[in-house]
């Protein structure tokens, strides 16, 4: 009888924690709908290229509040990662750019109850465009699909909106055109 009385006590324990522990997460400002955005600078030093140029992006996204500290969403952006100019040898050649859409999955963990660390990665449809390899150029303008991921750290100044700095790496290959571009960033974010 002990035994069924300490366990109906537990499950009611249990239950009553529960939605307690769901309004923690719901209150805790990473779960729910979301829109962010970046700017910094991206580095491409690869093939014909080595330069720097302005790169920005913007996502929109919905998290999912596993628990007060851990949160795990989707998303889907558009990064613009700039313009870059061939390396000294083949200056003749022109301009690489690249931009395009992104749709992936991201996470958000509190470290403190004001910090973070963030991830993220999935496809990137790139349309990219410039000149192929130094032994045999030729230039490239079209789109393909390859993949980013990134990591930040962030701080947040309420429930609603926090500001961080990132790192995203970008994996762009079409035809012989291989531009692999870092951007390092600061953004902000806005949940709803």
């Amino acid at each position: 009888m002990k035994n069924t009385l300490f366990a109906i006590a537990l499950a009611t324990a249990a239950f009553a924690a529960a939605p307690s522990s769901s309004r923690a997460a719901e209150t805790d400002g990473a779960g729910g709908f979301f829109v962010n955005g970046n700017v910094g600078q991206s580095n491409l030093s690869r093939g014909l290229y080595d330069d720097k140029d302005t790169a920005y992006g913007v996502n929109l996204g919905y998290r999912w509040a596993l628990n007060p500290i851990v949160a795990l969403g989707v998303e889907g952006g558009y990064s613009n990662l700039g313009k870059f100019d061939a390396k000294d040898a083949y200056t003749g050649l022109g301009r690489a750019s690249l931009k395009g859409w992104t749709a992936g999955v991201n996470g958000h963990i509190n470290i403190t109850p004001q910090w973070y660390a963030s991830a993220h990665a999935g496809l990137f449809q790139a349309d990219a465009k410039g000149w192929g390899t130094p032994a045999k150029p030729y230039y490239v303008d079209d789109s393909s699909t390859e993949w980013y991921s990134g990591v930040g750290l962030g701080y947040d100044l309420n429930r609603n909106l926090s500001v961080g700095l990132n790192y995203d790496y970008y994996k762009i290959s079409n035809k012989g055109l291989n531009l692999d571009p870092g951007v390092v960033s600061a953004s902000a974010e806005y949940r709803f």
